[in-house]
């Protein structure tokens, strides 16, 4: 790889339960994700992502806060979200406040831009789920052009324009790194290649090799566009324990909660502990073992060829002592032992040629959007 391989963490700050099995205050939720950031930052994880929602089961709605709560706790982890939902925000605004995050950490903000795969936040705040589509595309647009930190002058069609404006606080740096995250769709693969933008695969369900035409596909859409080779990252769910036995004891009725109560909104049947072991076996469900973990994020990262794996810690209700179980057993063991894995040329257990197809879930696990 021409570049360093990082390893990331991302939470929807999803609200868990206590000890006694009674479900937390959004409060506690919110300061047990800085507590995890802290941790995740300790163990040496490089990046951190804390998620946008506007729900009853997530208690994270404005993540930048958030964010800038973990920037003065911390002292290297990069601080991005996962992801920002720009189609129901204001492109001037979302960047002022990631350059104010910036300026805060020291250069550590980054963004990932999405359209998310719930639709809250568009009634709360006025938009039309109509205009889905044009709505990110334009915003897209306008941040495409603030990024750039200079004058902008710029017209779209539903919002007013701009004409020679600047936009505050400039960063140090001279550019927020931004992302766009995608789940799945071709057209939104060239879109972040047109747009220069670093992409990040939301691989929640099945086999995680069958997203390699979106990678070849992404690298050459950037050859057309004359633009230097970019970042590209997977985020998908997991769970880490001491052993496989307990990760998947621990994760599966928090899992089948999540799944069901968001399936009874979206019209899925209940989800199975089948389907649920082949989506740990062979599917994008990384749950286990440190060693189990690491040689299926190996064969991940060997067969898509990506620059960034995201682990996403949470899930549903699972209590906030195993998501900081997760985090460490992730930086202390899981991501050492994958760099080895890598320089070895161990083949992992999610290698292509070690896998068999495992058919895809709807498994709400990720909300990075196309």
């Amino acid at each position: 790889m021409s570049v360093p391989l990082e390893f990331g963490v991302d939470t929807f700050g999803d609200v868990t339960v206590g000890a006694d099995g009674t479900r937390l205050p959004y409060a506690q939720v919110i300061r047990d994700v800085v507590e995890e950031a802290v941790l995740a930052d300790e163990v040496g994880i490089d990046a951190i992502g804390v998620g946008e929602h506007h729900r009853d089961d997530f208690a994270v709605s404005a993540p930048e806060i958030v964010l800038a709560a973990i920037a003065g706790r911390t002292e290297r982890i990069r601080l991005g979200t996962a992801v920002t939902v720009l189609s129901s925000d204001d492109p001037v605004r979302v960047f002022e406040k990631f350059a104010t995050l910036d300026a805060v950490s020291r250069g550590r903000a980054e963004i990932i831009l999405g359209r998310g795969s719930f639709t809250e936040s568009f009634p709360l705040f006025g938009y039309d789920l109509g205009q889905y589509e044009e709505l990110f595309e334009e915003k897209l647009d306008l941040l495409h052009h603030l990024l750039d930190e200079g004058p902008v002058t710029w017209h779209g069609r539903l919002r007013p324009g701009l004409e020679d404006q600047h936009v505050y606080p400039k960063t140090e740096s001279g550019r927020l790194r931004a992302w766009v995250g995608v789940g799945g769709s071709p057209e939104s693969v060239v879109r972040a290649a047109r747009y220069g933008m670093p992409l990040m695969l939301a691989i929640i369900g099945g086999q995680p090799e069958r997203f390699a035409p979106y990678v070849e596909l992404y690298h050459h859409a950037l050859e057309q566009f004359g633009a230097e080779r970019l970042p590209v990252g997977v985020h998908s769910p997991g769970h880490v324990a001491e052993t496989d036995e307990r990760a998947r004891e621990e994760l599966w009725p928090h899992y089948r909660a999540m799944h069901d109560r968001i399936g009874r909104e979206r019209g899925w049947g209940p989800t199975t502990r089948a389907r649920f072991e082949a989506e740990a076996d062979r599917g994008a469900l990384y749950v286990g073992s440190p060693e189990t973990v690491a040689a299926k994020i190996a064969g991940t990262v060997r067969a898509l060829g990506v620059d960034r794996f995201t682990l996403k810690y949470s899930s549903g209700t699972l209590p906030h002592d195993k998501l900081m179980t997760t985090i460490r057993l992730y930086g202390e063991a899981v991501i050492p032992r994958v760099r080895e894995l890598l320089a070895e040329g161990t083949p992992g257990s999610g290698d292509a040629a070690a896998t068999e197809a495992a058919p895809a879930t709807g498994t709400p696990a990720g909300t990075t959007a196309h």
